[in-house]
This record gives structure tokens, C-alpha cells and sequence, in this order.
């Protein structure tokens, strides 16, 4: 029984889980932001916490294979880090911690735009692009924010 578990419980599935796992939360993100659902499961620690059960599984699993940072190349360079993330256990950690950390941008431009009482409808295009790249949709919000709120601010 466990052994037919663990042998379930692969990147594979890890990484299909995840994918396909995050996406109704940013749907709660961005169709009922304002909603208790929403609230309770996407802006929560509910999301980073399933999120890291993945992270750390697949940390243990390669702390036993390996040293942990065997190959872990991140600052020796591009060359390195396309070493480093041709380890598929390696590559998958830092997919997840992507997908947790964007989903944390986005709830708090949900959490920020209520704050400020910036419209719905001109939340989701920075909430998809935050889905999609992370960073670009947090500017993207940032801008849209100074208009709404007549201010720049760097350090909300």
C-alpha cells in the first residue's frame, strides 16, 4: 500500500498536481476576489503550505539520493543554472517555489486593490500576467495603482 503511494508520488505528478492545482485559486483570485471563499483558500496560507509539502518532499527525496546542493549552481553563472536545472528534481523544487511565490503577488494585489478600492475588471490583466511571469504583472499592477491612487509609492 505505501509502496504503491510513493511510487504515485513522482515528479510527475507532483508537477501535474501543482499545475493544474493552483489554477482555482487564481480563478477565485480573479473572478471573486472580494468573496470569503477567496479569502479562506487563496489568500490564506492554505496554497503556499500545499505547495511546500511538494517543496519539501522532493527536498527530502534529494537529500537522500545526494548532497542537497550537489548541483546546485545558481550563482556560478547561466551555464550553471542550465546545469543545475537539468536535475529534474531541482527544476521541479523551483517551479514550485514560483508557483507559490506568484500566488502570493496575487493575492496581495487583490488584497492591495480592495485596499485602495481599485475596480475588479482592472485587476485581471495584471493577475494573469502575474499568473504567467510573476514579476511583470506585479509592474504591471504597480502602474495601474498609480493611477487609481494618485500616488508612487515604492515600499507598499
Amino acid at each position: 500500500m505505501i509502496n504503491d503511494l510513493l511510487e504515485f508520488i513522482n515528479s510527475e505528478t507532483i508537477y501535474l498536481v501543482a499545475n493544474w492545482g493552483v489554477i482555482p485559486f487564481w480563478l477565485l483570485l480573479i473572478f471573486v476576489p472580494n468573496h470569503g471563499l477567496t479569502n479562506f483558500f487563496a489568500q490564506s496560507i492554505i496554497a503556499p503550505l500545499l505547495l511546500s509539502i511538494g517543496y519539501a518532499y522532493l527536498s527530502y527525496n534529494l537529500y537522500l539520493e545526494n548532497n542537497i546542493f550537489d548541483g546546485f549552481e545558481l550563482y556560478s553563472g547561466l551555464d550553471g543554472l542550465y546545469s543545475m536545472f537539468a536535475n529534474e528534481t531541482l527544476l521541479l523544487i523551483f517551479w514550485l517555489h514560483f508557483l507559490a511565490i506568484s500566488l502570493f503577488a496575487g493575492a496581495w494585489i487583490v488584497r492591495d486593490a480592495k485596499r485602495y478600492f481599485i475596480p475588479k475588471v482592472i485587476t485581471i490583466p495584471s493577475l494573469i500576467f502575474t499568473y504567467f511571469t510573476g514579476p511583470l504583472g506585479l509592474v504591471i499592477y504597480w502602474f495601474l495603482r498609480i493611477f487609481f491612487t494618485k500616488k508612487i509609492s515604492f515600499n507598499d
